[in-house]
């Protein structure tokens, strides 16, 4: 499989046009990577453009790609959104990890009441910035075509609004459904996970009372950070995308 690499923008790049990797996109084809001259590549722009060609010129500061071929993917649809609660350690940043190699199509950052992180003021940004570099290694890393967005964080009352336009389906392991049981309806799934010490009884009333759905994953309680990437799954079968 041929090296895979993104672009900073969008790109209207066309078949026998140039294509420019520079900065730290181009460092890591060159040094990291060791990219060749006439090796084979793929870049894309993370929104749906993929572009297939050959390294023309490669040095730790500018790659240039001669664009064989030009593939406009459409966005998936519905959408599968992950709302993953804040978690102490690496542990709410391994689920955003696992999630977007598995497909996942927006990152929601959710203030829990048992979060044990707290995102505030400064940290709020740069939580959310950590969190966007993970996920755009990861969609490299998976050669996917559209990189998932990194919503801002919410709070519980955000969350609630939206379940007006969306489905959230809500992971509880004393639910009387299981989540491979529920059938998609054409609406985005909003899926959404607790932290270490779960969603609390008020959340999950407040939420349900806003029609979000609670499901069962399996008899086992899994950790914050892998009920998300394994609920993921389970949904891309149900959507045909698996």
């Amino acid at each position: 499989m041929a090296l895979h690499f993104l672009v900073e923008s969008s790109t209207d790049a066309r078949v026998d046009d140039l294509v420019s990797l520079t900065g730290a996109e181009a460092k890591h084809a060159a040094v990291v990577r060791r990219l060749r001259v006439g090796e084979a590549v793929t870049v894309g722009d993370g929104a749906g453009v993929w572009l297939t060609g050959v390294a023309e010129e490669v040095s730790p500061s500018r790659v240039e790609v001669r664009v064989a071929e030009r593939i406009e993917h459409p966005a998936p649809t519905p959408r599968v959104v992950l709302v993953q609660a804040l978690a102490k350690g690496d542990r709410d940043e391994l689920a955003v990890q696992a999630a977007c190699e598995l497909g996942v199509d927006e990152i929601v950052p959710w203030q829990a009441s048992r979060s044990v992180s707290r995102w505030e003021g400064p940290k709020a940004v740069k939580g959310r910035e950590r969190w966007a570099t993970i996920v755009r290694e990861a969609a490299k890393q998976a050669h996917r075509a559209w990189v998932p967005a990194v919503a801002s964080p919410v709070s519980t009352a955000q969350l609630r609004e939206r379940a007006a336009s969306q489905r959230l389906v809500l992971l509880d392991p004393t639910a009387p459904t299981r989540l491979s049981e529920i059938e998609p309806d054409g609406r985005d799934l909003v899926l959404v996970v607790g932290p270490e010490g779960g969603i609390s009884d008020e959340e999950l009333r407040h939420l349900t009372e806003a029609g979000a759905e609670r499901v069962l994953l399996g008899e086992t309680v899994l950790r914050t950070s892998t009920a998300g990437p394994a609920a993921i799954a389970v949904l891309s079968v149900a959507l045909g995308r698996w």
